[in-house]
């Protein structure tokens, strides 16, 4: 029986690689449910090319465009961000794909979630921010929650069949766009460097966080909330290659690591397909060609995010939610050249430290300090409104 799939975030970059996935295996897919957040003309195409039953578009001024390009088939065609989360929920799909970005991709999660749906996680804020919500709704309903991310599957890959306790688990980087540079030379860094990342081919955002290692110390978060492991057993080591893509180590000292080439389709097909795997003929690994796979500590001088996202993570709370929020914001107003690279950090310390905290947050408690992260943040960096949220 073919899977029904709904791709939230369909034309972004890992939701137009879960639709190769589809492409690849027509035998195994049904695409049922597409969203994105402004992307309407992209949209359109894949609604077509799939047959899909329902399109989203988040952002409500696309709407009637998308109606236009979409008038003679039968798609049924909505708008807005609640109707992104009410689709996720709906009874059309088997697998909700949640690769939408940032703080726009907790709701979805709590509504896929809570109709026991199948979910395979790119958004990782949405553990990040509400993974003390989230994981008992996924115990309760029965939801199996399957990483994407490539750390976080290679982790789950590595676990797979084990019993014994865990020492550690390990989480490559790559040290993104500035890994080469000296600290001092951070401070005029321009954004087509920040973007140009020297292994993976990503969206804007999440390529700025792994400048940064935000996105890296958001993993830490995930990974503690996807597998039950505390902040000291969860290490990050520097990986240049990004051959390596997690590892886990054991009591008894043995470490299991999954290896390959930096492909998200590997840990997409991999979400969807469990417990079988992709065939895929043309994805194999030279070991000629990648003589020496280095490691190395991560400096914290240079990246302080990291340690930021640490310390989150032991506060719990709100901490997590406001460093998210305010990340966001910094994120979008240096692309749009509002702010400087160095700024990213300092608006999230600026926050953290102004922001109000709540030790056991509800959903509800989750929004309010979203939005007081935001407008922290937006006036901290001197910029009118609050970016418009991407997904």
């Amino acid at each position: 029986m073919k899977q029904r799939l709904a791709i939230l975030g369909s034309t972004g970059s890992i939701g137009v690689q879960t639709l190769d996935i589809a492409r690849e295996n027509p035998d195994r897919f049904e695409v049922r449910i597409l969203s994105a957040h402004r992307n309407w003309e992209q949209l359109a195409r894949q609604a077509r090319e799939f047959d899909a039953d329902t399109v989203v578009i988040a952002d409500k001024q696309y709407y009637s465009p998308l109606c236009e390009a979409l008038a003679d088939t039968d798609t049924k065609i909505y708008a807005g961000e609640e109707a992104v989360a009410q689709v996720a929920a709906g009874g059309d799909s088997d697998v909700v794909v949640n690769a939408l970005v940032g703080y726009a991709g907790l709701a979805p999660t709590v509504a896929a979630v809570s109709a026991g749906k199948k979910l395979a996680l790119a958004n990782k804020e949405s553990l990040v921010v509400g993974g003390a919500c989230v994981m008992p709704l996924a115990r309760e309903h029965k939801a199996p929650i399957l990483p994407i991310d490539s750390e976080h599957s290679a982790i789950f890959q590595c676990l797979l069949g084990e019993h014994a306790p865990v020492r550690r688990l390990l989480i490559t980087c790559s040290g993104g766009a500035f890994r080469d540079l000296k600290r001092e030379e951070l401070a005029s860094v321009t954004v087509e460097q920040a973007l140009h990342h020297p292994q993976w081919h990503m969206g804007a955002k999440i390529t700025i966080d792994s400048s940064t290692l935000v996105n890296k110390g958001f993993e830490v978060i995930e990974a503690h909330w996807l597998f039950g492991t505390p902040p000291e057993r969860i290490a990050v080591v520097m990986h240049p290659q990004s051959i390596v893509h997690s590892m886990v180590e054991f009591e008894d000292g043995a470490i299991k690591a999954q290896l390959g080439e930096p492909d998200m389709r590997m840990p997409i097909s991999f979400a969807l397909m469990f417990p079988d795997r992709a065939t895929r003929p043309d994805a194999r690994f030279s070991f000629a060609d990648h003589p020496q796979l280095s490691f190395g500590p991560v400096d914290g001088e240079k990246y302080p995010a990291l340690g930021i996202a640490y310390e989150c993570l032991r506060r719990g709370g709100t901490a997590p939610c406001t460093m998210n929020g305010a990340n966001e914001v910094a994120v979008a107003a240096f692309l749009a050249r509002q702010c400087s690279w160095l700024d990213i950090v300092r608006t999230i310390e600026h926050t953290l430290d102004k922001a109000a905290f709540t030790a056991r947050p509800s959903l509800g408690d989750l929004a309010e300090a979203d939005r007081e992260a935001r407008q922290l943040a937006a006036r901290f960096l001197g910029v009118d409104t609050t970016p418009a949220r991407r997904g």
